[in-house]
């Protein structure tokens, strides 16, 4: 049997940098983000659906992120109608990962993992975590966002303490082998020898 792990964090945790860390260990990894992003790229299976309720959604064949922005901001039901377009679609794209994928563990990176109730299908949940400052940090050097735009995301987000509290295994990222040595560990307890 299969061991399907999730792992989550909050922004600015290090969930991505964790997620290579597996992948790089031989475990097949599943990107949520990723797969939303192959959903809206031209010829993705969100294009369809999501252009026939919000047809400016749709620029150069493709759906727009900005635009999607720009539509729920100006709407507070569009959001919702968006999730239920896309969820379905992302989980048959999880469902096809998980059938090709012949490994005694694989891993689920999805950002909004409880916020979504993901923890009902998966067997172990991983949180990864860091210090408030250190979290603030590195999100704002990135430069992408603004302090306000953090603090948006921020508050759409489960608080991290609760996160933690809810999860079988906490990685905190303050520095990378620590938290490539958790990895391991990890992966040991749940029998991978790859």
């Amino acid at each position: 049997m299969t061991v399907k792990l999730g792992l989550t964090g909050s922004i600015g945790m290090g969930k991505s940098t964790t997620a290579a860390m597996f992948a790089e260990a031989g475990v097949p990894v599943w990107d949520a983000d990723a797969a939303v992003h192959r959903l809206y790229a031209a010829g993705g299976a969100a294009i369809g659906p999501v252009g026939e309720v919000f047809p400016s959604a749709i620029e150069d064949g493709a759906v727009s992120r900005e635009r999607l922005k720009e539509i729920i901001a100006g709407d507070p039901g569009a959001l919702g109608r968006i999730e239920a377009i896309v969820h379905p679609l992302v989980a048959q794209d999880r469902a096809r990962f998980l059938a090709g994928a012949e490994a005694p563990v694989v891993l689920f990176d999805i950002p909004l993992l409880f916020e979504t109730g993901a923890d009902a299908w998966l067997d172990k949940v991983i949180v990864v975590t860091a210090s408030a400052e250190e979290q603030r940090r590195r999100v704002l050097e990135r430069g992408t966002l603004s302090a306000a735009e953090f603090d948006a995301i921020l508050a759409r987000q489960m608080p991290d303490a609760e996160k933690r509290a809810r999860a079988d295994f906490v990685i905190e990222t303050k520095s990378m082998d620590h938290a490539r040595r958790r990895v391991a560990e990890i992966l040991e307890e749940l029998g991978w020898n790859a």
